[in-house]
């Protein structure tokens, strides 16, 4: 696995998160992130990054920004973002993959389901696809 790094690509225009093309996946702890990466490179995926939560604090959710003031985005963008920060705030670890071409959002589902991903994004052009709920 790599460390991971923020790269402009991987922002809107408006400089919020959202790395278009690929999966970004949290977990329990780094344990849990460290076997979910063996599994996703054993399954093909290649460049897995790895981020603890200080720097999902410090990079993914510093994007959010001023995006929502004064009024709230359209876009889920900036829900997601807060979604992630609070994951990281509670000790998770995260994954950033590229999505191969055979990938699906049912088969992305199923294979960080069977992980235990907490929560996983899937960002797709003009959409991002939930691939894990949250428990109610």
């Amino acid at each position: 696995m790599n460390p991971f790094v923020l790269t402009p690509e991987m922002t809107s225009a408006s400089g919020t998160f959202y790395p278009t093309g690929y999966v970004f996946a949290l977990f329990k702890d780094e344990d849990a992130a460290r076997k979910a990466g063996q599994a996703l490179s054993d399954g093909g995926h290649v460049d897995v990054a790895h981020a603890r939560p200080q720097e999902i604090l410090e990079h993914v959710v510093r994007t959010l920004g001023n995006a929502d003031t004064p009024l709230p985005s359209v876009g889920a963008e900036g829900v997601i973002v807060r979604r992630i920060a609070e994951l990281a705030s509670g000790g998770c670890h995260a994954l950033l993959f590229e999505a191969a071409d055979d990938d699906t959002p049912d088969s992305l589902r199923d294979l960080l389901q069977a992980q235990a991903a907490l929560a996983a994004f899937y960002y797709r052009r003009l959409i991002i696809e939930d691939l894990i709920t949250a428990p109610a």
